[in-house]
């Protein structure tokens, strides 16, 4: 599986902003993320999907907290496992601030993921991780509007299919703002580093 065209896309429609440094602010008194700043990027703002414990869930749940989103699916061979084990390393970072921080795995394959494989796979990584689905017309609407790619890829078999998709996470601050667009393969002291900007903006 492969996210790169995904990734080119939506670093692409965001070529004007630029990549910051670690846990500072800028001349201006502005925070410079290691992440790509996308704060008023005309993506996606919010959106209703069910959690593996069966709770309807949106950003808007989680105020007081960072939030970040991520695109994926359980049958993933590589990125989305590295990611959300990069994920938990990074909020683990942060010690008792972690509380501060909710990560959402979206499944962009709510045909294979039901939410008994959600609530195995998700929480391994991290407790607190909550893995979220919706049917596969929302889905793709959602993935749409946050201008994340999905394409599924035959296999052999009709189950045997996987999915080409974006890598890249999404970080909404404490109040519910879309802020920041972090790379696949950003180090989890960079990411922890952002978070902790996110959290007390």
């Amino acid at each position: 599986m492969s996210g790169r065209r995904g990734v080119v896309v939506a670093l692409a429609a965001l070529a004007g902003l630029a990549l910051g440094g670690c846990d500072r602010l800028s001349s201006a008194g502005k925070p410079t993320f290691n992440g790509v700043d996308i704060t008023g990027a005309q993506l996606g703002t919010d959106f209703r999907l069910i959690d593996h414990r069966g709770t309807p869930r949106s950003v808007g749940d989680f105020r007081g907290k960072a939030v970040v989103l991520f695109f994926g699916f359980t049958h993933c061979p590589d990125m989305c496992p590295t990611t959300l084990a990069d994920l938990a390393s990074a909020v683990r970072m942060l010690g008792p601030e972690g509380n501060r921080v909710q990560v959402l795995f979206v499944t962009v394959d709510p045909r294979r993921d039901t939410p008994e494989l959600l609530a195995r796979y998700v929480p391994a990584f991290h407790p607190d991780f909550l893995g979220l689905r919706g049917d596969p017309e929302e889905t793709l609407r959602i993935a749409k509007a946050f201008k994340i790619f999905v394409s599924e890829v035959p296999g052999r078999t009709p189950e045997s299919y996987t999915i080409d998709h974006s890598t890249q996470k999404l970080a909404f601050d404490s109040r519910g703002q879309l802020r920041l667009l972090i790379a696949h393969g950003m180090s989890p002291e960079k990411m922890a580093a952002d978070l902790r900007l996110l959290m007390n903006n």
